[in-house]
């Protein structure tokens, strides 16, 4: 169990310096006000999920300490989304369109209703 734990705090480490690094190169380069360094992460863990996911569920190539290590470590540290993408898939494939759905809307309007309902907090608090 604590190799395990280790594999994911290692492989978090590096997603979550990848993640930084990589924003920070495209936000060097790009001043356009869009948010193009996260979109960026974003679709890279996306495929990169999917390359994973793809080599693990149908090669059966890694143990499942590697796994941990790339999808939960790497991964999950690099991007949430890509498993947010992945999950949205799974459904799609199964025909549970409906639920599909409502992950995507569920995902966007409590994401973005718990910032707003954290800023708020935090205002409130500290004033």
């Amino acid at each position: 169990m604590i190799r395990h734990i280790m594999m994911v705090g290692i492989g978090g480490f590096i997603g979550a310096t990848a993640r930084f690094g990589i924003s920070s190169l495209i936000h060097r380069y790009y001043r356009g006000g869009f948010p193009a360094g996260t979109l960026v992460v974003n679709t890279l863990g996306c495929f990169a999920i999917g390359v994973f996911i793809y080599l693990l569920e149908e090669r059966q190539l890694f143990s499942p300490s590697i796994r941990s290590f790339c999808v939960i470590g790497i991964l999950g540290a690099f991007t949430t989304f890509s498993t947010f993408g992945y999950e949205t898939l799974e459904l799609i494939r199964e025909y549970s369109i409906q639920l599909a759905l409502r992950n995507i809307a569920a995902n966007i309007v409590l994401g973005i209703t718990a910032i707003a309902g954290g800023q708020f907090l935090a205002g409130f608090l500290s004033s």
